[in-house]
């Protein structure tokens, strides 16, 4: 069931009656779906593991994959940080002061006692300070207890989709991959639109586990600390702490997604131009950036924005868009190797993977 989370259609007043709704819901040790800037979580307290387990079951998702910990926005104490935290290095508070709301998850040593399944099962946890003011009044909210309630620190939420499926960027997604019987927190599209970058700060210096729209460069600067790659680490047999949405594959719609520059994407289209008739009906999605010429009926076409930002807004959305055409393919222009590209690039990777 969707419950609008503002008063009023200009969508600036929150509604106390449906955000106390979800709260009572989360202290309740139930599932709710809930707005943040990124994608749409589906959100337990992070401090009970049977509502952590719940998370698992309803999305089919491996109990030993690792959930990131909503926290209400931190002040002097840093509340769900230290709550969670064993300790945060001196980098990690630089970049939450820098980044923070945002669309940022910092990878830190976890308390003993705390959050295990949420994390699951490491030393390590990961955090994240949500930018959007649905996301912070309901964590607001759940550190005041009502009378008999308790107090929540944080919440536990994937994205709001099956295991591996395409996030979702609105409530209509999150109520077509759950029901009716999910209690979602309608906070309209999200603005940025693909899940936050991901750095660990167990190591003694930031590693890159997950690109996102904040970029490894704003990363160096915020902490005047030289990023390490996750993958370099590896080569020298020093693994790191599992990640959420770090997977081979992950994302993936239903279609087969290719990646293809556009030389070659214009090659496959020449070979298509002809070979069906006027009256058939689309088995191939295309998004594109470079101007294409699309001759077949076989093929639907759909323009990428020119610019990161944009293109990161839609991309999931434009994934379910061009899955319910029920076509079998989408073809995907690969995007551009520049910085503020990568992470649109590397959730398209994974759900070609």
């Amino acid at each position: 069931m969707i419950v609008s989370a503002y008063q009023f259609a200009d969508g600036v007043e929150l509604a106390p009656d449906s955000i106390a709704a979800c709260a009572e819901v989360v202290r309740a040790g139930g599932l709710i779906g809930l707005p943040t800037e990124t994608v749409y979580g589906l959100g337990a307290d992070a401090s009970d593991p049977a509502a952590v387990g719940k998370i698992f079951t309803a999305k089919g998702r491996p109990a030993d994959h690792p959930l990131i910990v909503h926290v209400a926005a931190f002040d002097g104490g840093m509340g769900g940080v230290a709550h969670y935290c064993a300790r945060v290095p001196a980098f990690a508070q630089q970049l939450m002061s820098a980044f923070w709301p945002g669309p940022l998850t910092l990878i830190l040593p976890r308390r003993d006692g705390v959050g295990a399944a949420a994390a699951g099962g490491q030393d390590s946890i990961g955090l994240r300070c949500p930018a959007h003011a649905v996301a912070q009044a309901l964590l607001a909210a759940l550190r005041k207890p009502t009378d008999g309630g308790r107090e929540v620190w944080g919440i536990a939420a994937p994205s709001a989709n099956k295991f591996g499926r395409v996030s979702p960027t609105t409530a209509a997604h999150v109520l077509s991959e759950f029901g009716d019987d999910l209690l979602i927190l309608d906070g309209g599209p999200c603005e940025v639109g693909i899940e936050s970058t991901i750095i660990d700060c167990t190591r003694g210096a930031p590693v890159l586990l997950r690109p996102g729209s904040i970029t490894a460069a704003q990363v160096a600067d915020a902490c005047g600390r030289q990023l390490l790659s996750k993958e370099a680490l590896e080569a020298q047999n020093q693994p790191g702490p599992r990640a959420s949405g770090t997977l081979e594959s992950h994302y993936a719609p239903s279609a087969t997604v290719r990646l293809m520059d556009a030389k070659a994407l214009q090659a496959a289209l020449d070979l298509l131009s002809g070979a069906s008739p006027a009256d058939a009906r689309p088995a191939i999605a295309l998004y594109h950036r470079s101007p294409l010429h699309v001759r077949s009926p076989l093929v639907a076409a759909h323009r990428m924005p020119n610019h990161a930002q944009p293109a990161a807004h839609e991309l999931f959305a434009k994934l379910r868009e061009m899955d319910a055409q029920g076509v079998k393919l989408i073809w995907v222009e690969t995007p551009p190797e520049a910085l503020e590209w990568d992470g649109v690039r590397d959730r398209l990777s994974r759900a070609a993977a």
